[in-house]
């Protein structure tokens, strides 16, 4: 039985604590700073039955509990941020116990973040275990499975990928995060807080340019809100005519002059059609489609948990999509 430890317990952590329970898996540790929730059971919390798992106030607190049993693997959805991440992970590397974490930036630091990056590999290395960031978006639709069905191309010239979403069916925090029902003014001021994006977006463009051995000479990122043409419902808050609905936010990369990635991303409430779509030109030319798209919440808390056999397998430092063993559905119980 594989034990678990679950640091991170807002809406999406309950989620995949459900999702575990549903697939058998065990709790040992569970953390959590707010103190609304310290204190609590698990189950509880979760809306289960109770599983004797108490909501301890941080890491080491949680840690403590499990005496010499430690958790054989911590899933961690706490923030974005690698900055802030990266204290979390390196004292979960110190006690010995590998790392599947939601962090967007987790995903493909190398570029974006190199310095972070080593410093979190050493400390996995150091202890023996491994730390994969892993995710729906990013982390596995925009990123690693376009690489993936290049696996086929004899020649392969540009990536696109497009990612359009139906936020009304989200969780409160991503509407939020993408600026359903601000002003503009409000989401240009939080855009320049750096507080509304979709995270992840040059995470994703570097992974697929690692993955192919290509070299990015140059890349740009825009954002821009989707604009309600109408007064509109379905959201977290309700939604007048020319407030922002959503966030569209485009990344390209150029290689040889030459746009070769390019990855489109719009989420917003009350968009018509959901749908992903990967588009290969090359040789076999290639074009996959989801339509109704891949629910974000649902299939970031089922690859998390489809991750643990991976991580615990892959060799120690901080990993990435692309170099542990592939994730696939499993019975983990």
């Amino acid at each position: 039985m594989i034990a678990l430890m679950h640091v991170g317990l807002g809406p999406l952590g309950q989620r995949v604590v459900r999702f575990a329970h549903e697939r058998g898996l065990a709790y040992a540790a569970a953390a959590d700073p707010d103190p609304s929730k310290t204190g609590r059971d698990l189950g509880d919390l979760c809306s289960l039955d109770r599983l004797d798992v108490p909501v301890s106030a941080s890491i080491g607190e949680a840690l403590g509990r499990c005496g010499a049993s430690r958790p054989a693997v911590a899933l961690v959805t706490t923030v974005s941020s690698l900055r802030k991440l990266e204290p979390q992970v390196v004292e979960l590397a110190r006690a010995g116990v590998p790392v599947v974490s939601t962090c967007e930036e987790l995903v493909f630091p190398w570029i974006t973040q190199p310095e972070a990056a080593a410093r979190i590999d050493a400390a996995f290395r150091q202890n023996g275990v491994a730390c994969l960031g892993t995710g729906v978006n990013p982390g596995f639709l925009m990123d690693y499975l376009p690489t993936v069905i290049t696996g086929v191309c004899r020649t392969v010239h540009r990536i696109t990928v497009s990612r359009i979403q139906d936020a009304s069916v989200r969780r409160v925090p991503f509407q939020m995060k993408i600026g359903a029902g601000l002003t503009v003014e409000e989401f240009r001021r939080k855009e320049a807080e750096g507080t509304l994006r979709h995270v992840g977006l040059a995470e994703s463009l570097d992974m697929i340019a690692h993955r192919l051995r290509w070299r990015i000479e140059r890349k740009t990122e825009s954002l821009a809100p989707v604009l309600a043409e109408r007064d509109a419902t379905g959201g977290w808050a309700p939604i007048r005519a020319g407030m922002a609905r959503g966030v569209e936010q485009v990344a390209r990369g150029y290689r040889d002059g030459d746009e070769a990635i390019l990855l489109y991303f719009r989420a917003a409430v009350g968009e018509p059609e959901s749908y992903d779509r990967i588009e290969v030109t090359g040789d076999p030319r290639l074009d996959l489609r989801f339509d109704g798209g891949v629910n974000g919440d649902t299939a970031t808390c089922a690859i998390v948990l489809n991750a643990i056999r991976s991580v615990l397998a892959a060799a120690p430092g901080l990993r990435t999509m692309c170099d542990v063993p592939p994730i696939a559905f499993s019975e983990i119980g």
